[in-house]
């Protein structure tokens, strides 16, 4: 006799079909996402204001990767599509300049040095992104280390004497990163209490990362 197929198992199907199209659409979206803004950025630093360069280097970067880790389905899903972003973003950059005709490496990160910490940074958030999916407390403080990050970058550019002070960033750039960190932490948490925790978490780390570049630099 035929085994009879059930209702439940037909909605485990397409459940589990859905979650499989999902992943399809958010690892093409991760390659997709990293050309245009590896172009755009290509553009932005051969023909773009300075005040645009500052605010699109790196910050437009980091945050498509949190973006994408903090809607993947899964820890190593979050790994590959952040990581899969930032090579075709580096890709789509350095090829755009080098279809100008000039190859030019410091068109991502300043530089190889630059470049390399860069991807370490934005595979880092990534993963930070995908734990504020958690309801814990684990994910208050993930995205309190996000905004953390953020804000000692801001802070390290915008200060004068320490290690990647810019002129041009303060008071414009600076300003703009630093509320649209803040909006960020914010929206990454969905209860009044996580929000608290994260801002202070956010707080936290951002003056200690301060404390240690002044440290480095003194």
């Amino acid at each position: 006799m035929e085994k009879k197929t059930s209702a439940v198992d037909y909605a485990d199907f397409a459940e589990y079909d859905r979650r499989q199209r999902g992943i399809e659409r958010h690892v093409l979206t991760a390659f997709l996402g990293g050309l245009v803004v590896g172009l755009l950025g290509m553009l932005v630093s051969d023909k773009g204001p300075v005040l645009l360069w500052d605010l699109y280097d790196p910050y437009v970067y980091l945050a498509l990767s949190i973006a994408l880790g903090a809607t993947s389905a899964g820890f190593g899903w979050a790994l590959l599509t952040t990581f899969l972003a930032t090579v075709s973003s580096l890709v789509a950059a350095m090829g755009g300049s080098a279809l100008q005709g000039e190859f030019n490496i410091d068109v991502v990160g300043g530089g190889p040095a630059g470049m390399n910490v860069l991807l370490v940074l934005v595979v880092g958030l990534g993963m930070l992104g995908y734990l504020t999916r958690r309801d814990d407390i684990w994910g208050d403080l993930a995205a309190g280390g996000i905004g953390g990050i953020l804000l000692a970058d801001v802070v390290d550019r915008s200060t004068p004497g320490f290690i990647d002070s810019e002129i041009t960033f303060w008071p414009g750039p600076a300003l703009t990163i630093g509320l649209l960190t803040v909006a960020a932490v914010v929206a990454l948490r969905r209860t009044t209490k996580g929000r608290l925790r994260a801002l202070a978490a956010t707080a936290v780390l951002a003056g200690a990362l301060a404390l240690l570049v002044l440290r480095a630099v003194s």
